[in-house]
């Protein structure tokens, strides 16, 4: 059986007071009310790192710069119909100020509060990570 692998990058946004920022996934998008970490789809020719920048720009209107984005952690999760491999990265600065462009919920939450919010099965696990670090 071939299953189609997708690329994403996401990130981990932290504030200043140490919170992660969560986006809650749109209607008429698959797995929508679910909560995840910003980013998207990485496009022919991108690699991770340029995809985040473009995407963060698209969804919430702030410029990152890429030596900003460190890398923490990565998950693979198979779907019924593809396979998700996801880096994740963290930034802990930009430019600009965090708001949603394309109508989205967006939370700014302490890293011991993420598993409060529902999300999907690949973002899950990428939470230990996440409170390990901050």
């Amino acid at each position: 059986m071939s299953v189609k692998t997708v690329l994403v990058a996401a990130c981990a946004l932290i504030d200043t007071d140490g919170r992660v920022l969560l986006a809650q996934r749109p209607q008429g998008k698959s797995m929508a009310g679910l909560w995840e970490f910003p980013g998207g789809k990485v496009e022919p020719g991108e690699r991770p790192e340029e995809s985040l920048i473009r995407e963060l720009k698209e969804e919430l209107g702030i410029a990152v710069k890429e030596e900003c984005l460190a890398p923490l952690t990565f998950a693979s999760h198979l779907y019924p119909d593809f396979h998700l491999l996801m880096p994740l990265y963290v930034c802990r600065r930009w430019e600009g100020f965090v708001s949603p462009q394309e109508g989205q919920q967006l939370k700014w939450v302490k890293p011991s509060e993420l598993r409060k919010f529902p999300m999907p099965p690949a973002d899950e696990p990428l939470i230990s990570h996440l409170t390990t670090l901050l």
